[in-house]
């Protein structure tokens, strides 16, 4: 008899993971601006192992009073008023990455996203920050997250995301880190990369 094949909601408690990378203005969610945010959806083929699935990106416009730290700027190299950003308004921002993952939540019959991310701390409370600003829905578990950080500590010895990646046999490009969708493909393939090794190492 041909068993069904794994479903992603059993294998983490009904919840769906989803990537996240923000680039910020700053460290501090409550004054400082979201500049860019990109979500990856995970995805599990038939043998029960994740891949990387679509990116939702976008740029997103300083909201009203929003602190722009120079620093945290020369950082990530952005421009927030650069006009070929083609920013959104935080709200409209939010509602673009967050509509696909509550559908994949739907599709895949989970309760909840849980965030993945390269210290997962910081993304949610921007995220958090922007949701109490916006009145957005957050599709996201409120605290739970699972943190690459850890996981590459883990699997690699690792914790900065370039050293980790590299440890995995992944090609990294600084010239391309510290834009949100690069970050949050290179993390998603980092956390595939590491659940799948621990799903090879079951016994069958």
């Amino acid at each position: 008899m041909r068993l069904s094949p794994p479903k992603i909601a059993d294998r983490f408690r009904g919840f769906l993971p989803i990537v996240i990378d923000i680039e910020t203005a700053g460290f501090n969610s409550d004054t400082d601006a979201v500049l860019e945010i990109a979500a990856v959806i995970v995805h599990m083929d038939e043998e029960g192992r994740l891949y990387r699935g679509k990116t939702h990106a976008c740029h997103v416009m300083p909201f009203p009073g929003a602190n722009l730290e120079p620093a945290s700027l020369a950082f990530t190299g952005i421009d927030p008023h650069h006009p070929f950003r083609e920013a959104r308004e935080e709200k409209p921002a939010l509602e673009m990455i967050f509509d696909p993952i509550r559908q994949e939540v739907k599709a895949n019959n989970c309760s909840r996203a849980i965030m993945v991310a390269h210290n997962p701390l910081f993304d949610l409370s921007f995220i958090k920050a922007a949701v109490k600003r916006t009145k957005v829905k957050n599709p996201f578990h409120d605290f739970s997250t699972f943190d690459t950080v850890t996981l590459s500590a883990l699997a690699y010895g690792q914790t900065v995301l370039a050293r980790a990646a590299q440890s995995a046999d992944m090609d990294w490009d600084n010239e391309q880190a510290h834009s949100a969708i690069y970050d949050a493909e290179k993390t998603a393939d980092l956390f595939c990369k590491i659940v799948n090794t621990w799903h090879d190492l079951q016994p069958v």
